[in-house]
């Protein structure tokens, strides 16, 4: 795909700019010659807490292989089992930990205010402790 093409969605859009609402955030490309996953961060520790990505449908269970725009976010245990059953757009984590990470489908299939939400819980988890 041309540089050009690309561009992110208004699900990927929105989580992004809640995430980097947060307080000291800050956005990455961790990855060589890949300038489409993002990765946001605390700013101080440098753990991330969300992972913006684009794979193909087939890798998450889904039929085709056109590209589908996620996120993963770590949750509770838990927590990751009651948004599984509550939204087909929750996954188990998609290449990470699946019992203290989900994927969240950015295809508009889970509300804005829930994909805020999970956000918000990933931030403070991986926030750390004060010292």
């Amino acid at each position: 795909m041309k540089y050009e093409e690309r561009h992110m969605g208004e699900a990927w859009q929105a989580a992004q700019s809640y995430a980097l609402s947060l307080p000291e955030t800050l956005a990455d490309h961790p990855f060589e010659e890949d300038f489409e996953t993002t990765v946001v961060r605390h700013a101080k520790s440098r753990k991330w807490f969300c992972l913006f990505m684009r794979v193909s449908a087939y890798k998450i269970g889904r039929e085709g292989s056109e590209p589908v725009e996620l996120l993963n976010l770590k949750c509770a245990p838990e927590d990751g089992i009651v948004a599984r059953e509550l939204f087909d757009g929750i996954l188990p984590a998609y290449h990470m930990n699946k019992t203290h990470w989900i994927t969240v489908v950015l295809d508009g299939s889970v509300p804005e205010a829930f994909v805020n939400r999970l956000i918000a819980k990933s931030y403070l988890l991986t926030k750390g402790r004060k010292t």
